[in-house]
């Protein structure tokens, strides 16, 4: 089920075409709040040319405006502390947070803020933003895909979200490496993340 119904072109000339919305899809228009005891954002980076070190931030909020009839009008803002990142090891999550990667102490949030949204087709959707880290903003497009809603055991009507993309972490400042005795480095600069959102939607204001 797509969350945006793409625009009917079967009217009779383009000045009459109109948008054709599920009601049941329009009724998820309104403003969400990331719920991050339930969402993850992760990331995967290769290690020593041979394998892959997965982590997450444990610690971050955003808020979703969904538009039901267009998604254009749809946005996404998050916020990310930078000291809650886990990687199962401890000394290594102490270099992350150095000065030699995310600089924490400095620059303690990673943030995203979207700048427009569409629809890829089915239940597909890229949102392209502004991703911070550090002192470097940089334009990011992620690729999402709705994986549905439903109202929880509390009343809470939720949405849910997956997806992920990849970045050059040299592009956000992001440099510090070694060099491998037989050829390559310790940290590859190709950086997956990966997102799985899942968020409440606001209450209605009382009139």
């Amino acid at each position: 089920m797509a969350l945006f119904n793409r625009r009917n072109n079967d009217t009779a000339t383009a000045a009459t075409t109109t948008a054709t919305v599920d009601p049941a899809l329009a009724a998820l228009t309104g403003d969400y709040t990331i719920d991050p005891s339930h969402s993850s954002i992760g990331f995967t980076v290769r290690h020593a040319m041979v394998t892959n070190v997965r982590g997450s931030f444990g610690e971050h909020e955003g808020s979703l405006k969904l538009d039901g009839g267009n998604p254009a009008g749809s946005a996404v803002s998050i916020d990310v502390k930078i000291a809650s990142v886990d990687t199962g090891i401890a000394d290594r999550d102490g270099h992350l947070v150095s000065g030699d990667f995310f600089d924490a102490e400095k620059f303690p949030l990673m943030t995203f803020r979207s700048t427009s949204t569409e629809q890829l087709g089915g239940d597909k959707y890229r949102v392209t933003g502004d991703l911070t880290i550090k002192d470097v903003t940089r334009p990011l497009a992620i690729d999402l895909e709705f994986n549905g809603s439903a109202t929880d055991v509390y009343g809470n009507e939720r949405v849910g979200f997956e997806g992920g993309t990849e970045i050059l972490r040299s592009d956000w400042g992001l440099t510090w490496n070694a060099a491998l005795e037989t050829g390559g480095v310790m940290v590859s600069d190709k950086v997956k993340l990966n997102f799985d959102i899942s968020a409440i939607k606001a209450a209605a204001p009382q009139a």
